[in-house]
């Protein structure tokens, strides 16, 4: 039986608490219970038998501070998830994006870049892609090096190959990539609208103003005055009659900017109003 309390309470806000003064990683009002149980997960892995063990690792030895990141913040992603999704952007938000001069949009904890190109081919598609900017960030420069890489294991193409399907996708979805034994690499064409760049959600500001922003399976670990700052960020940076979409248990619906926005059908996308309801 695996133990589940190698470290307890105090022990690991006296690590995020390092971190923070020693990296500048703020994890301090990330979900207290995901964090316990991913640091645990993280010992029991690495052999670690006690905080001290984990403490030393993350502070002395070469590159295991990118592997902590890597195990708090949570990298799993695949290309159109949730097609009812992606199939709200292409229906109802994109078209209206097209009638802008320009095209804006941050992708908020893009992760290994999945749905960059999930969100670059819809632009392809609608013939878009040409006038957009996708800002892509993440706190992990590691995950952001893979993403802008474009390459993927191959056995991953038949359920994301679904989800394109599923989501309205009009082609066959290997055009946009190629094969080369174990693994698929995307087009570069996909790639020439996007800017990579790390972005700490708990720390930085703005930085533009867009008609899009994407921050999905992110907010779901943090604590309730985190989302609400993070979302207080966002507010900041969405233009008026701007979106905003988030994961699939994630709402704005108690936040205090809710009365700006309306829900678009029953996904988790919410257009900034330009009257706040009363």
């Amino acid at each position: 039986m695996l133990e589940s309390d190698i470290i307890n309470d105090e022990e690991i806000e006296h690590i995020l608490n390092e971190v923070l003064f020693k990296y500048g990683y703020d994890f301090t009002e990330y979900s207290k219970t995901s964090i316990k149980r991913r640091l645990n997960r993280l010992c029991i892995l690495d052999k670690y038998k006690n905080f001290e063990e984990l403490k030393f690792a993350i502070f002395n030895k070469p590159n295991y501070l990118e592997r902590f990141i890597e195990e708090i913040t949570v990298n799993v992603t695949e290309m159109f998830r949730d097609p009812s999704f992606y199939k709200t952007l292409r229906n109802d938000v994109i078209p209206l994006l097209g009638t802008q001069p320009h095209i804006r949009i941050w992708l908020a904890g893009c992760s290994t870049g999945e749905e960059v190109y999930s969100l670059a081919i819809l632009l392809h598609e609608f013939n878009l892609i040409h006038k957009s900017v996708i800002y892509a960030t993440d706190i992990n420069p590691t995950v952001l090096e893979k993403a802008n890489r474009g390459v993927y294991n191959i056995s991953q193409m038949k359920l994301y190959s679904e989800n394109y399907i599923n989501s309205g996708g009009i082609k066959d979805f290997s055009e946009y990539y190629t094969a080369n034994y174990s693994h698929v690499k995307f087009s570069e064409f996909l790639k020439k609208s996007v800017i990579y760049s790390t972005h700490n959600l708990v720390s930085d500001g703005s930085f533009n103003e867009f008609q899009l922003i994407i921050c999905r399976n992110v907010l779901i670990y943090f604590n309730k005055d985190l989302q609400e700052r993070v979302f207080s960020l966002f507010d900041n940076s969405i233009e008026n009659l701007g979106f905003l979409a988030l994961g699939a248990k994630e709402t704005i619906r108690y936040s205090n900017i809710s009365k700006k926005y309306q829900q678009i059908k029953n996904e988790r996308i919410w257009r900034k109003t330009s009257l706040i309801n009363l």
